[in-house]
């Protein structure tokens, strides 16, 4: 599941959304750039070259945090995720709560079945007719989720994107998306308030998996920022880079706080 660890320091584990890749999470390279934090990228089992199997959200969980297990037995970690990642991120963060310095999640699922989710109207912000002819075949797949058409998120589209949706294994999807829910919401699982650091980012034209009903979790983390981000869509992180990246930063500072040790008086 592992496809890539890059840097050094504490472990910050990423997980992606559903139909891309590890890919999609590598803005976090330049977001974290001179932090003392080791990125591990996992592939979910419809990646390319992904050597897990599953057949339900419960299985890729259950795998996700098999992988970790391995990997890092006792030492201490942050999880981020997007969308169906971000589901996973705070199921593998409440799983292993002693162990978890931290959880974040951006765009992330929280009512699994989609009828039932709060969503805004699909708003489109800004439309730039040249970036969607420099588009091409890519057009259509680029413009149903983006809110800010123009060449910037077209080309981070494209890079972090495109690549994982054109990979992707259609039928581990299919399996995984007639089964995808966990169990429960991990707040439910676990009641007992989250109280390390963590960091729950929204846009707010974000009609896939909307805002309301992660804002609904607040009162489950005490130390928790919620965010929502004016001026993007589902692809939060790619739209509006640099508020994330502070958002991220401001999250990962606040992690090397708790962890530091205290000046003797």
């Amino acid at each position: 599941m592992i496809a890539l660890e890059t840097g050094a320091g504490r472990p910050l584990i990423a997980l992606h959304g559903f139909g891309v890749d590890h890919r999609i999470m590598l803005p976090l390279e330049q977001m974290t750039s001179g932090m003392p934090w080791r990125r591990i990228y996992i592939d979910l089992p419809w990646a390319p070259g992904a050597t897990a199997t599953a057949s339900s959200a419960r299985e890729v969980a259950a795998g996700v945090l098999a992988e970790i297990d391995e990997h890092l037995k006792d030492e201490p970690f942050a999880v981020i995720g997007n969308s169906f990642g971000g589901m996973l991120a705070r199921f593998v963060a409440h799983e292993r709560r002693e162990q978890a310095l931290g959880v974040a999640t951006l765009a992330g699922v929280v009512e699994a079945d989609h009828g039932a989710r709060t969503l805004p109207p699909r708003t489109v912000l800004f439309s730039d007719p040249v970036t969607l002819e420099r588009a091409g075949a890519d057009r259509d797949a680029f413009a149903e989720q983006s809110v800010i058409q123009d060449a910037a998120s077209l080309d981070a589209f494209r890079r972090f994107v495109l690549p994982g949706l054109r990979d992707a294994e259609d039928a581990v999807m299919d399996r995984i998306a007639e089964d995808y829910a966990l169990d429960d919401l991990p707040e439910r699982t676990h009641p007992d308030p989250f109280t390390a650091p963590a960091l729950h980012l929204f846009g707010r034209q974000d009609d896939v998996v909307g805002y309301e009903d992660g804002l609904a979790l607040r009162a489950h983390y005490p130390r928790g920022s919620f965010v929502v981000v004016d001026g993007a869509g589902h692809n939060v992180h790619l739209e509006r880079p640099e508020l994330t990246g502070a958002a991220v930063r401001d999250w990962l500072d606040h992690i090397d706080g708790e962890a530091a040790p205290r000046p003797t008086p």
